[in-house]
């Protein structure tokens, strides 16, 4: 206590006291604002007034003359297009950020039980350092139709010709004037019934060089007592010359052909060419006519139209989760680390298994990280633009039509009408707007534990 009549002693410098002109931080207030200054001025720059400038433009017509109200936004909800677009960014938002959630909690998870790991991780996350144009134009060429050419369709093609027998000559027919008709469905038969004793010659015609490579040279039947003997052969000598409907010295033989007798629709005997090109079919063929079944002349399978109409969102959808995969991988493993083991072992004690202990234990325990993983890749695939214009061919890009390509197409594409790109872009700040809301105060609420 200080003596009576002496003044209090002054608090030191630093000790309680709060300098005059500064603030709680110690910082006066306008070295604070000097510092921020130039921040502020590049966010309002490149933020504030472009959303304020899209916004007004938003109202007028696309020479940006005259004043249309809200009929700029009613033109979002009329178009085919921005409509399909919009069911698209739906199909988007749904899909791809789940599928790519769902794929980092299963790596990160499995990754921690092996070895190699680490290396796995790197595997899975090297995709997040190619930029989105690199990553597009791996996918055109992994979706080319051509199996040769397209690695999706080259593994596709492998696998089906595994289990599926491909035609022997693909495209292959009759002359038009030969004694083989068409009979539906891409076969082709005989107009007359043939005999037992006699030879029944079948010349064909459009095979393609590749199919008879080191094919042995025809060989006319000979007739024999009691079966249909005859020769399939190709009926086109190179260079010119030979005559149709006979077998000529150069021709070559189509072995590994299929040949049915059919009576009254029934198939009564079969036979397959030799690789001289001669068959023999039995007794019970008598009076019957032979066809050449459809299976002999399909053409060969060309694999799956990735990029059609049909598949070119769900293809585009894949490769955005090549992308981001790794990234939801690493951060749910990060958050992994931090997950009590000893929680884990009791859960196992008490008799879970492994299902149970990462179903009840493991996904509970994660849900912040896989909420902040989820809210990310929902933000990004809402703006997703590169993936879709590089990876959508011409004839499907309609299809495939997302809300940002539609605000590129609309602005500056051929048919420009800046009106409908501003409210474009609006709607989408609007669409992105709750899920960042959500974010900040899942932020906001985590800071206040």
């Amino acid at each position: 206590m200080a003596p009576r009549g002496t003044a209090a002693a002054a608090p030191a410098p630093g000790k309680g006291a709060k300098a005059p002109g500064r603030s709680v931080t110690g910082t006066r207030p306008w070295i604070a604002g000097a510092f921020l200054l130039p921040a502020l001025l590049l966010l309002g720059a490149l933020v504030v007034y472009p959303i304020g400038f899209s916004l007004w433009r938003s109202f007028f017509d696309a020479p940006g003359s005259g004043f249309v109200g809200l009929d700029n936004y009613g033109e979002l909800f009329a178009d085919e297009r921005i409509r399909t677009a919009l069911k698209n960014n739906v199909i988007w938002v749904v899909v791809a950020p789940t599928v790519a959630t769902a794929l980092g909690l299963i790596f990160a998870v499995l990754t921690e039980r092996v070895r190699w790991g680490t290396a796995f991780k790197l595997i899975v996350f090297m995709p997040m350092a190619i930029s989105m144009l690199a990553a597009g134009i791996i996918f055109r060429l992994v979706y080319e139709q051509d199996p040769e050419r397209g690695v999706a369709n080259a593994v596709w093609v492998s696998v089906h010709d595994t289990f599926a027998e491909p035609a022997p000559y693909p495209g292959a027919n009759p002359r038009p004037n030969a004694d083989l008709k068409p009979s539906g469905g891409g076969s082709f038969t005989t107009e007359e019934p043939a005999r037992t004793g006699t030879a029944v010659g079948l010349p064909l015609v459009a095979v393609q060089p590749d199919d008879v490579k080191g094919a042995h040279r025809a060989v006319p039947a000979k007739p024999r007592p009691g079966q249909i003997t005859g020769t399939a052969w190709l009926d086109f000598t190179r260079g010119g010359g030979g005559t149709p409907d006979r077998i000529d010295p150069s021709e070559k033989a189509l072995a590994g052909l299929r040949i049915e007798a059919v009576r009254d629709g029934k198939v009564v005997a079969t036979a397959t060419t030799a690789a001289d090109g001669t068959y023999a079919l039995p007794g019970r063929a008598e009076g019957a006519k032979l066809r050449l079944p459809a299976a002999n002349f399909a053409e060969a399978y060309n694999g799956v139209d990735w990029l059609g109409p049909a598949l070119v969102t769900p293809a585009i959808i894949g490769s955005y989760v090549w992308m981001w995969a790794g990234f939801a991988m690493v951060l749910i493993a990060a958050g992994l680390a931090s997950v009590p083991r000893e929680l884990l072992e009791a859960a196992r004690v008490d008799g879970a298994n492994e299902w149970q202990v990462f179903r009840r234990v493991t996904v509970p325990l994660l849900a912040p990280v896989l909420v902040v993983v989820l809210v990310t890749l929902m933000i990004n695939v809402l703006k997703i633009f590169d993936l879709v214009y590089i990876i959508a061919p011409g004839a499907s890009q309609d299809e495939a039509n997302v809300l940002a390509l539609q605000l590129y197409q609309s602005s500056f594409g051929t048919d420009v009408n800046q009106g409908i790109g501003s409210a474009i872009a609006v709607f989408l700040l609007l669409l992105v707007s709750p899920v960042l809301i959500v974010n900040i105060r899942r932020l906001r609420k985590e800071r206040q534990r």
